[in-house]
């Protein structure tokens, strides 16, 4: 079995309808597993973070964060991606 390929997601901007819609029509569309997703609204703004497993993807991590980005503009939030192992990295105590 191959091992996981997780990358973490993190949605922020202004709520509107379809955020989330949107988001997981990009991932679906390329064969990236969503293994857990948490979103809250505070005061109009939404944020959301996920954590995605691509090792089925039909692409590549480099081209998932130009979809995502593309998506994230079309639609007005901020999209970014990050390795697991480097979001760990960078967020150890």
């Amino acid at each position: 079995m191959a091992k996981e390929n997780k990358v973490v997601i993190t949605v922020v901007g202004k709520d509107t309808v379809g955020i989330i819609g949107k988001v997981c029509t990009t991932l679906a569309g390329h064969g990236i597993n969503i293994l857990d997703i948490s979103q809250t609204i505070v005061s109009g703004f939404f944020n959301m973070m996920m954590i995605v497993d691509m090792t089925g993807s039909d692409i590549s991590f480099a081209e998932c964060q130009k979809e995502l980005d593309t998506a994230g503009r079309e639609i007005g939030v901020e999209i970014h991606c990050q390795r697991e192992e480097i979001f760990d990295m960078m967020h150890q105590v």
